[in-house]
């Protein structure tokens, strides 16, 4: 009798245990690594259960548990290794300290070149490309663009300085969504000639020399500033209007604009549908550049012009006097956006792409 009370005790203990073992796994949260996981492991590995089978209960693998016990265990009497959960669990806490230093906040460096890159508007992207370029073999200089805008937003971390975010595309210290495409006006302008008779060779930005164009306006739609973008090398041009920007003062601006090109670098001109253009024919008698018109609210038809007026407004932001800006001024924004690396281009600039056209032509 006492044997099979023996024999009993022994099979509900075992019966109680893998009872205890099974409502502790059926309570484990999915983060790995938790204490009452460690417990299930000690547990397991006191019946002298496998690693393998303790790592699919648990729906981990095998070198997963493995590094578990190596990392938190211990060495009892420097010869058997043992495994006390909370102990365990609490090596595991002290050597994941949280915040923990990003990798911006541990390199001087890096964290001065993105800083200063940052303070002349480049983006994130551009930054992260060009230190691949500039230190191919060291990898501590290497980082995501997401890692910049973390260091930027994440509140307590202060990688980087907080009025960088001013420096931003948007200038905004978070991301929103696009805003809906509003409905414009039809213009009036007679006798457009319309996007769709342009030249072939235009579309795929193989030939130099074709131009998207727009205005960006400034306070109460009373001052703007002629924007202009090669299509194949993105390179930027801006004309001054420092009266108005009537057809009159437009096409005058433009002719003395594109008047510094060279023949081959004067193929067409895209422009939307707008009114400053109807003296347009006249633009083109005095350049040999004939003008073609966007459909109505196709902005992606100047995708070009439309992303560099977005680059623009960091230098010239919405509702402000644009009148006031010297031509001076207008050339140092324009050479500091083609001094930019773009994606686009391979990560070359804008003004070494048209360097090398200009350069091959000559």
């Amino acid at each position: 009798m006492a044997s099979d009370g023996a024999t009993a005790g022994t099979r509900r203990t075992a019966g109680s245990r893998s009872l205890r073992s099974t409502w502790r796994l059926r309570l484990l949260p999915a983060r790995p690594g938790t204490c009452a996981k460690r417990i299930h492991i000690a547990d397991r590995l006191r019946e002298k259960t496998s690693i393998r089978t303790i790592a699919a209960e648990l729906g981990r693998t095998p070198s997963t548990i493995s590094r578990e016990i190596r990392r938190n265990g211990a060495l009892w009497r420097g010869t058997q290794w043992t495994y006390r959960p909370h102990v365990a669990h609490r090596r595991a806490e002290q050597r994941r300290p949280r915040p923990k230093p990003g990798k911006i906040g541990r390199n001087p460096e890096l964290r001065e070149f993105i800083q200063y890159h940052l303070a002349i508007r480049w983006s994130s992207e551009q930054i992260c490309h060009v230190l691949r370029r500039l230190f191919p073999d060291r990898p501590e200089m290497h980082v995501a663009h997401e890692t910049i805008y973390q260091a930027l937003y994440v509140q307590g971390r202060g990688e980087l300085r907080r009025e960088l975010t001013k420096a931003l595309r948007t200038g905004r210290a978070r991301r929103r969504p696009h805003r809906q495409s509003y409905k414009r006006l039809p213009r009036n302008i007679s006798h457009m000639v319309m996007i769709s008779d342009r030249s072939a060779e235009a579309a795929d930005r193989a030939v130099p020399g074709r131009w998207e164009g727009d205005l960006i306006i400034g306070k109460d739609g009373k001052s703007a500033i002629g924007t202009l973008v090669e299509r194949t090398t993105r390179y930027v041009m801006l004309a001054h209007l420092p009266l108005d920007h009537g057809a009159a003062s437009t096409r005058d601006s433009l002719i003395e604009t594109v008047e510094t090109l060279p023949p081959h670098l004067r193929r067409s001109l895209t422009w939307d549908q707008g009114s400053e253009m109807a003296s347009r024919k006249a633009f083109t008698l005095a350049t040999n550049i004939p003008v073609y018109f966007c459909n109505p609210a196709s902005p992606w038809q100047r995708g070009s012009n439309e992303n560099t007026n977005g680059l623009l407004r960091q230098y010239f932001p919405k509702g402000t006097n644009l009148a006031v800006h010297t031509c001076d001024h207008l050339d140092a924004v324009a050479a500091e956006l083609n001094s930019r690396p773009r994606k686009t281009l391979g990560w070359e600039t804008p003004a070494e792409r048209l360097a090398k056209l200009l350069a091959s032509a000559s």
